[in-house]
C-alpha cells in the first residue's frame, strides 16, 4: 500500500479524521504521539484493538484529528475510525476479523437532552401532594 487511506470515526459527541498509511506503528494525535494523548493503559489499549485482531500492529502509521467528547468518547471514535481505514486497505483479509470483533459497527447511543421543567433528561423534581 503507497498511499494513505483515511476514514472517520464517531462515537458520542466524538469525531475523529483517521489517515492510516503503511508504516512503522507510529501513532500521532493531534499532532501529539499516542502515549502523551491517552496517558490511561485501558484507552491506548481501546485504540490498538483493530490493529491487534488483524495481526497487523507495527505496520501502519496512523495520524489522526480529534476534537469533542471525552477521552473515552474519543478513544472509541479513534477505533471506528482505524478499523475502517484498514477494511479500506484490504477489504478481504481484516473485514471479517473486525466485523467479528464488532468494531465497524457505529455505536450510535447518545446522550439524552434535558426537557425544560424538570431537572435531568428523565429525572423529574420530588412530587409534593401538600
Amino acid at each position: 500500500m503507497e498511499k494513505t487511506v483515511n476514514a472517520l470515526g464517531r462515537r458520542k459527541s466524538a469525531v475523529a479524521r483517521v489517515y492510516v498509511a503503511a508504516g512503522t506503528g507510529k501513532m500521532t494525535i493531534n499532532g501529539r504521539d499516542l502515549s502523551e494523548y491517552f496517558a490511561e493503559d485501558t484507552l491506548k489499549y481501546i485504540v490498538n484493538q483493530p490493529f491487534e485482531v488483524t495481526g497487523t500492529a507495527g505496520q501502519f502509521d496512523v495520524k489522526a484529528t480529534i476534537d469533542g467528547g471525552g477521552v473515552k468518547g474519543q478513544a472509541e471514535a479513534l477505533r471506528l475510525g482505524i478499523a475502517r481505514a484498514l477494511c479500506e486497505v484490504d477489504k478481504e483479509a481484516y473485514r471479517s476479523a473486525l466485523k467479528a470483533a464488532g468494531f465497524l459497527t457505529r455505536d450510535a447511543r447518545e446522550v439524552e437532552r434535558k426537557k425544560p421543567g424538570q431537572p435531568g433528561a428523565r429525572r423529574r423534581f420530588q412530587f409534593s401532594k401538600r
